[in-house]
């Protein structure tokens, strides 16, 4: 993989075009339930039929798009068949809902199948993928090395670069650059990194879009010029997250009404946020399969497992958030 990466490196296909602007749902990876025939305890078959019902309910919401096999979809869990699978199935699904080439973007996993996996992932109807950056070991790599690899391991489809640790603006300087590195998504908390990449003159924002994956700092990103999210939280509370996000896009000059709303359904996405944030897929899928009766509370495979006592406050903050 390294000879083809710097055989690559400076090739210049022509420009990719980026997903659209709006709101993106990373969607939970869902497995037969315990009770079926098919089920296996130590590894869950795919819920095939739970994820095109919870595909084709969202889409129907007024969504942009969905992400299938991000950090919240499992993807470390799955064998690239199982993903290929998931993907085919979920645009196959769409197609007959009405939603045909509707935008999907698929994540990625190890550095030695990116490729490969990638041009599988277009191949099954994926318009983009998202390349998960360096981040266990992102304290020791340089910013060289991040930036002659993470380009050339996207020769088949158009990417977006996911960042969940702070790496440098001038990474993405060089990065956007590149005509087939579309977007960034940034999963960190540090709207001051996020600035300063949101409003670096040096790079051409109509061709590189910027993607908050945090919903509990998306007014304050949308502010700086972000004009995507992609957030856990819309799996299950999708209406009030879009209004959110169209109160702030939609609105040319916001009277004092509009902003004390936005401030207000921004509190309580932030607060719910933190429920996402301590509980993770495991409370993203109790929260799915509690509000929306998709799939099942405890349907991970392991090592992921419910807990049942902390589901509690989950289950209050969700009767409040209903409110809204």
């Amino acid at each position: 993989m390294a000879d083809v990466s710097l055989v690559d490196v400076n090739h210049r296909a022509s420009p990719s075009s980026h997903p659209p602007a709006g709101i993106y749902i990373p969607v939970p990876t869902f497995f037969v339930p315990a009770a079926s025939k098919e089920y296996n305890p130590l590894t869950h078959p795919l819920g095939l039929d739970a994820q095109a019902s919870h595909a084709l309910h969202l889409t129907h919401s007024g969504i942009t798009g969905l992400e299938l096999l991000g950090s919240t979809g499992e993807a470390v869990y799955l064998t690239r068949t199982e993903c290929v699978a998931q993907i085919n199935h979920v645009g196959a699904a769409l197609a007959v809902g009405g939603y045909k080439d509707y935008p999907l973007i698929a994540g990625t996993a190890t550095n030695e199948e990116m490729v490969e996996f990638l041009n599988e992932s277009a191949a099954a109807g994926a318009g983009w993928g998202l390349v998960l950056a360096l981040g266990y070991f992102a304290t020791a790599t340089s910013e060289e090395g991040t930036i002659i690899y993470i380009p050339v391991m996207i020769p088949a489809t158009t990417t977006l670069a996911s960042v969940t640790t702070k790496l440098s603006p001038s990474i993405f300087r060089a990065l956007a650059a590149h005509p087939n590195i579309v977007g960034g998504k940034f999963s960190h908390s540090d709207i001051s990194i996020h600035a300063q990449i949101a409003l670096d003159p040096k790079i051409d924002h109509s061709k590189f879009h910027l993607f908050t994956g945090l919903g509990q700092q998306l007014f304050l990103a949308l502010q700086v010029g972000y004009s995507v999210a992609i957030d856990d939280l819309l799996a299950i509370f999708l209406t009030t997250v879009v209004h959110l996000y169209n109160l702030v896009m939609r609105t040319k000059a916001m009277d004092q009404e509009t902003l004390d709303r936005v401030r207000e359904l921004q509190y309580w996405v932030s607060c719910t946020e933190e429920l996402i944030v301590k509980f993770g897929t495991v409370g993203i899928k109790e929260a799915v399969a509690r509000v929306l009766s998709f799939g099942e509370p405890d349907g991970g495979r392991l090592l992921l497992a419910r807990w049942s006592v902390e589901m509690m406050e989950m289950a209050r903050v969700e009767m409040e958030f209903q409110t809204l």
